[in-house]
Formats: C-alpha cells, sequence, structure tokens
C-alpha cells in the first residue's frame, strides 16, 4: 500500500502531530508498505522529502517519472482541521481509506459540550459544566473549576480555577484557542486513560495507564515534557479495570469510533468520570497509546497495522 501521512496543520497541537507522525513512518512495515509524510500549511500540502506540493483534486504526489496515488492515509494532525472532521469528510469525497473516525464522530467529539450533550441519555458519568463565550459570564458551578478550550487539546489554554475572581483571567487564556470555553466542575480523584480499537469483529480496550502530574493536573508539560508519572498497566484491581475498559469499549460503539482512540477519566470513588474522547490520540513515544499497546503485548508495527486494517474494512 502507499501511505500517506498527514501531519503539521495550524493548530497549537502542531508540534505533537509531527512527533505522531514520525513514530507512525518510523514504525511501519516497509514489507507491506511504502510511505511518505505530508505536510499541511497554510499555503499548501507537501511532500516532507521533496517539497512537491500535492494536487487536492485527487490528492496525488506527482515527482519527475513518477506519480504517487495513495492508498491509506495516516491522520496525524491533532487540533483543527482532522480532530474536527473536517479533513475527514475531503477524503471520504475521494474514496480514499483514513485512519479515524468519520466526519460525524470526530466533529461531535471534538467539541467537548456537545459530546457530553450527547453522551446524557446514555447514563454516562460526566462533571456539570457550562460553555461561555465572553470572560464576564455568569457562571454558577461551584468553585473549585476547570476552564479550558471547547474544541482543542492538549491542554492548551486550561486552567484550574479556585475563586470566581479568577474566572475572567482564565477564560481570557481558553479564548485564545478558541471561540468557546468549556467551564467544568472539579472531580477529585486519579485520572486514568484508556485506549480502545477494533481488530476484526473484537473490540479491545488496551490496560489502563494511571496519571499522576506533578503539577495541578495533566497539563501539556506533563503529557509531552515529562512532568508526570504514567503507570502502565495501571494500579487498580481487576474488577475496576474491566469497569472502566467495559465504559471505554461501551464509548467506542455509542460514538461509532474508528482507528485507536483514548477516553480520559477520573476515578471518584468506585465511578469513573468520563473527561473527553480523542479520536487522534498522541502517537509520539511519550504518548499513552504507544505505551498502552506494549503493555497489552504489541509491537507498534502490530498496533499500526491493526488500525490499517479495521479503517480499510470498515
Amino acid at each position: 500500500m502507499q501511505v500517506a501521512i498527514l501531519t503539521g496543520g495550524p493548530s497549537a497541537e502542531r508540534e505533537i502531530s509531527l512527533k505522531s507522525a514520525q513514530l507512525v513512518m518510523d514504525h511501519l512495515d516497509r514489507n507491506k508498505h511504502t510511505s511518505r509524510l505530508i505536510l499541511l500549511e497554510d499555503h499548501g500540502w507537501f511532500d516532507e522529502e521533496t517539497g512537491v506540493r500535492l494536487h487536492l483534486n485527487d490528492f496525488s504526489l506527482r515527482l519527475p517519472g513518477e506519480r504517487f496515488y495513495f492508498d491509506f492515509v495516516f491522520l496525524m494532525i491533532h487540533g483543527t482541521p482532522a480532530e474536527d472532521g473536517k479533513i475527514q469528510g475531503y477524503f471520504e469525497m475521494l474514496k480514499i481509506p483514513h485512519s479515524t473516525c468519520d466526519t460525524l464522530s470526530a466533529a461531535l467529539t471534538f467539541d467537548k459540550q456537545k459530546c457530553k450533550d450527547f453522551l446524557s441519555r446514555f447514563e454516562i458519568t460526566m462533571a456539570d459544566s457550562i460553555v461561555v463565550h465572553d470572560a464576564g459570564a455568569s457562571i454558577d458551578l461551584t468553585m473549585p473549576v476547570f476552564v479550558k478550550p471547547n474544541k482543542n487539546g492538549s491542554s492548551y489554554g486550561v486552567s484550574r480555577v479556585e475563586h470566581k475572581a479568577e474566572l475572567p483571567a482564565a477564560i481570557g487564556k481558553a479564548l485564545q484557542f478558541d471561540d468557546e470555553v468549556i467551564i467544568e466542575e472539579f472531580i477529585a480523584g486519579t485520572e486514568y486513560g484508556c485506549g480502545v480499537l477494533r481488530k476484526g469483529d473484537q473490540i479491545i480496550a488496551l490496560p489502563l495507564t494511571e496519571i499522576i502530574p506533578n503539577g495541578e493536573f495533566f497539563d501539556y508539560e506533563a503529557k509531552y515534557l515529562g512532568a508526570s508519572q504514567e503507570i502502565t498497566p495501571a494500579r487498580l484491581d481487576d474488577d475496576a479495570t474491566t469497569a472502566c475498559q467495559d465504559i471505554s469499549k461501551r464509548l467506542y460503539q455509542i460514538l461509532d469510533c474508528r482507528g485507536v482512540v483514548r477516553f480520559d477519566f477520573i476515578k471518584q470513588g468506585d465511578q469513573f468520570v468520563l473527561l473527553e474522547a480523542n479520536t487522534i490520540p498522541g502517537m509520539s513515544a511519550a504518548s499513552i497509546v504507544p505505551q498502552q499497546a506494549e503493555a497489552y503485548g504489541w509491537t507498534i508495527e502490530q498496533l499500526l497495522e491493526i488500525i490499517i486494517d479495521d479503517c480499510v474494512r470498515s
């Protein structure tokens, strides 16, 4: 297969996207696939090796004496325009299979509040929250709260707020990354992440990761710069582990997911409270899903093959 690994993009998560794409590039089975890194820039989409611009009418790469038509696309763009479903629509029109959820599922999960509104009918436990659009909005939630962009990832623009007087500054910070801000009640407990994917007809929940940030919460430094402990498999008994994995597999089905998705939770008492769904989770060497795949007994190469197989079959 000719595989394009699409990376870059305009979002604040560009750096993570580039690292994730490189891991995919390094671990794709070269006996089965030929791969090229494709950079999404404001002024066009370019082959990383040659700098040649792609033809977007058919997503082809034309080099002297040869022309590449891609059979599969690994979408390694975190944030817009991939995690929100925009690019998926393009590839779906071209009938080129890709590694993530479809347009609808991606758009729904990227909007944190709309995803919560949708999931509320399925008895999924979630924190109370509201969405605001300006720093002067009236807030009726018990402090402390988390303030974050409603449509963004990697903890950019996220603040923990202890007092209402701090809210305007925190909302202003979040508005640098989105035009909507979600304010969510603080849930005390330990954070866990669970990667889920489909292999054949079976939905598999990977071993849980227990996340212990050195700071107040699992922010950018904790996620990508080593300022946290990430324990895989998590230090939970079998019953609690199975409960979280079962919720994660159910969410995967409810949200009609494809490829690998990571669901994040806070465990409060005996309950797992859903934080969010990540339909294009980080795939860098420091990311959680590669850790979980290794703990499950898979190499990164095997993980990527399972993703390709699922998404080509879907």
